[in-house]
C-alpha cells in the first residue's frame, strides 16, 4: 500500500490576492474552481505544484468552517493536509483502530473522500481520499478535486513539486506519532532533529508554535527549477521574509532545488 501528499489547502480571508500571490511568484495557473464548494458557504481555487496542487478556500457567507477556522487561528493559513492512498479500506479499518472519528465523508463513481476529525488526528485537519478509474494511480494520474483538465495549469518549466508540508504543535513529537499510527507511515526525525511522518513522495514534519499562532498546517516545502528567480519574484511582490521563506496565505513557504 502507498500514501501519497496529493493537496495542500489554504483558507484565506479573500481569495484573489492569495491565487494572485502564487500566480505571479510561482508561475502556476489556476487549474480548476470547484462550484460544489459553495455548499459549505465557500470559493476555492486549485493551482498544479507538479502532480500535487495548492488550494485556496475563503469563505463568502458568515457562519462558515473556514470561516470559524480563520478566527482560531487569526488569519489565513494551512487548513488541510490531503493525501491519496491507493486502497480506501484498510485506511478506514486503520483510522477506526486508533480512534479517530471521520469528520466528514462522501463518494463519487471515481473518488472517495475520507477527511478525519481533527479534534482525534491534532494539529490540522488530514484527508485520505483514493482516486479509483483509468489511470487513478499514476503519479501524474487524475485528481478528482482538481477538475477534468488540472495539467493545463501545470508548469514544470518552473515547479516540480511539493516535498514537504510543517505542521506547527504544541507537543510535536507526540504528534507526530499519533499522525503515523493514522496513516501507518514510517515516523523518524530529519536532520534537524524535527520528528517527521514519510509518505511515499513527501515527508510531514512537525514544529513547536513559535509564531504566536495556534497549532496548524504552518507551511511547505516547494521543490522549483530556478530558486533565486522564485526568490526575486516573491521579494518583488513584498513577500520574501527576513528568515529567507516565501510567505503567502499566512504559510511559510520553503524554497528547495528541483
Amino acid at each position: 500500500m502507498w500514501i501519497r501528499l496529493r493537496q495542500i489547502a489554504l483558507v484565506a480571508q479573500s481569495l484573489a490576492p492569495v491565487v494572485d500571490d502564487l500566480r505571479a511568484t510561482f508561475g502556476v495557473e489556476v487549474c480548476f474552481s470547484d462550484p460544489g464548494v459553495a455548499t459549505f458557504g465557500l470559493e476555492n481555487a486549485l493551482l498544479p505544484f507538479g502532480n500535487q496542487f495548492v488550494e485556496i478556500v475563503a469563505p463568502v457567507q458568515e457562519g462558515t468552517a473556514g470561516g470559524r477556522y480563520l478566527e482560531r487561528r487569526g488569519g489565513d493559513g494551512g487548513y488541510m493536509v490531503i493525501t491519496q492512498c491507493d486502497d480506501h479500506a484498510p485506511r478506514r479499518s486503520r483510522v477506526a483502530e486508533v480512534g479517530v472519528r471521520i469528520a466528514y465523508q462522501f463518494s463519487t463513481h471515481e473518488y472517495h473522500c475520507m477527511q478525519l476529525h481533527p479534534k482525534d488526528t491534532g494539529g490540522s485537519f488530514l484527508e485520505i481520499d483514493e482516486q479509483t478509474g483509468p489511470g487513478a494511480h499514476d503519479v501524474d494520474g487524475p485528481w478528482e478535486p482538481a477538475g477534468p483538465d488540472w495539467k493545463r495549469g501545470q508548469r514544470l518549466e518552473f515547479v516540480r513539486a511539493i516535498t514537504a508540508a510543517e505542521v506547527q504543535a504544541d507537543h510535536p513529537a507526540e504528534l507526530a506519532a499519533r499522525w503515523a499510527a493514522i496513516t501507518g507511515s514510517p515516523l523518524s526525525t530529519d536532520a534537524s532533529g524535527r520528528p517527521t511522518v514519510a509518505f511515499d513522495n513527501a515527508a510531514v514534519r512537525f514544529v513547536p508554535c513559535t509564531d504566536g499562532r495556534p497549532e496548524g498546517l504552518g507551511g511547505i516545502d516547494v521543490a522549483v527549477v530556478d530558486v533565486a528567480a522564485v526568490r526575486s519574484r516573491a521579494e518583488a511582490r513584498g513577500l520574501l521574509g527576513a528568515d529567507g521563506l516565501v510567505h503567502i496565505g499566512g504559510m511559510r513557504i520553503a524554497l528547495v532545488s528541483a
